[in-house]
C-alpha cells in the first residue's frame, strides 16, 4: 500500500490511551436486515458510549496529548458530534474546551456540548465558517485547535475502528463508511487495506453535500458553494487537500446516495434493528438500497457512526 499520512503502529498504541469506553463496541450480524438488501450485513455500532459516536476516539488521543504536553486550553469548530466529544474528553483531563458551531446545528447536540461544560460559540453561517472563527480564537488565544480529519489524532483514533474489524470472524468483503471530513474514512481505510487489503473500501456521502466525493474521483479539491442534506455531520464544502491525498491511497470508491435512501436506511435501522440513528450513520445502508446488485452476496460491514440526533427532525422523517 502507498503511504498515508497514518501510522498502524501508532493506531495500536492510540488504544492505550483512549479510555475504554469506547472501545470495542459491538459488532455484529443483523440478518433482520438482510432480505430487504440482499446481502450479508454486520453493524459495528459506533453509538453505545457517552458521547454517541465515534469521534470519541480521536478526542481521546487529542487530549491525552495535551495533557501531557500540559496545556489548558483547546478550540475547535463542529457540527455538533466532535464538539460533544472533545467536550466529554477535556473535561476529564482539565482542559478548558470552547466549541465553535453554527446556530443552525442540531439542537440537542448543542444543547448536550453546553452540558458537558464547553463554552459553546456559535456563529451565523455553516460549518466552514465556525472553522474559521475557531481558527480566529486559536491565533488570539494561543491555545490548541483541534482541526477534525486534518489532525493525524482524529484520525487514528478512528482507525483504531478498523483495528477491531479486522479482527473479525468470519471475513467481510465489504466496509461502507461515511465520508465527511474524511477522519473515519481514512482511519478505517488505511487499517483495513494495511491489513486486510481484500476488502473493498467503500465511502458514501449525500448527494447534498458532495465535495469530498467528487474531489475523489477528480482526484483534486473541488469544494462547493453550499450544502442541501440532512446529514449535518458530513455536510462540508471544502475538503482538505491532506486529507483528499490519504483518501486517493486508501478508498476503492466513493458513491451519492439520495436523501430519500437515507431517510428509508434510517426507517429500517430503527424498524429492523431497533437503533435510533443520525442520518449520518444510515448513509451506508442507503448506499446498500441504491444499488444492491452490486452487493449481491456479499457480506458488508457498516458503521453505524452516530445517534445524536433532534427526536423532532427524526419523528418527521422517519414516522412515528
Amino acid at each position: 500500500m502507498q503511504e498515508t499520512r497514518l501510522s498502524t503502529a501508532r493506531i495500536r498504541a492510540a488504544r492505550r490511551v483512549i479510555d475504554p469506553v469506547f472501545l470495542d463496541t459491538p459488532l455484529y450480524r443483523c440478518e433482520a436486515l438482510e432480505p430487504a438488501l440482499g446481502c450479508t450485513v454486520s453493524i459495528k455500532l459506533e453509538t453505545a458510549n457517552p458521547v454517541r459516536s465515534f469521534k470519541g476516539r480521536g478526542t481521546e488521543v487529542v487530549a491525552s496529548r495535551l495533557a501531557e504536553q500540559g496545556q489548558r486550553a483547546v478550540v475547535c469548530a463542529s457540527a455538533g458530534n466532535l464538539g460533544q466529544a472533545l467536550a466529554w474528553s477535556g473535561r476529564g483531563r482539565g482542559l478548558d474546551v470552547t466549541v465553535v458551531a453554527s446556530r443552525f446545528a442540531t439542537a440537542a447536540k448543542l444543547d448536550r456540548i453546553r452540558a458537558l461544560g464547553a463554552k459553546l460559540e456559535l456563529v451565523d453561517g455553516d460549518h466552514e465558517m465556525a472553522r474559521e472563527q475557531a481558527a480566529a480564537i486559536a491565533r488570539h488565544d494561543g491555545i490548541r485547535l483541534v482541526e477534525d480529519s486534518l489532525d493525524i489524532e482524529t484520525c487514528e483514533g478512528a482507525a483504531t475502528i478498523g483495528l477491531e474489524l479486522v479482527d473479525t470472524v468470519p471475513p467481510f468483503d465489504t466496509v461502507l463508511i461515511a465520508l465527511g471530513g474524511g477522519a473515519l474514512a481514512t482511519g478505517v481505510g488505511h487499517v483495513v487495506k494495511a491489513l486486510a487489503p481484500e476488502v473493498e473500501v467503500i465511502c458514501v456521502q449525500p448527494q447534498g453535500a458532495p465535495a469530498m466525493t467528487r474531489s475523489w474521483h477528480g482526484r483534486r479539491v473541488v469544494t462547493t458553494d453550499s450544502t442541501d442534506t440532512i446529514a449535518d455531520g458530513v455536510a462540508g464544502r471544502c475538503p482538505i487537500p491532506a486529507v483528499l491525498d490519504d483518501l486517493l491511497v486508501v478508498a476503492d470508491d466513493a458513491v451519492l446516495v439520495q436523501e430519500a435512501s437515507i431517510i428509508a436506511g434510517m426507517r429500517m435501522l430503527h424498524d429492523h434493528a431497533g437503533l435510533v440513528v443520525e442520518p449520518s450513520a444510515a448513509l451506508g445502508i442507503a448506499a446498500l438500497l441504491e444499488d444492491r446488485d452490486r452487493f449481491a452476496g456479499r457480506h458488508v460491514v457498516t458503521i453505524v457512526c452516530g445517534s445524536n440526533v433532534d427526536m423532532g427532525a427524526y419523528h418527521r422523517w422517519v414516522g412515528r
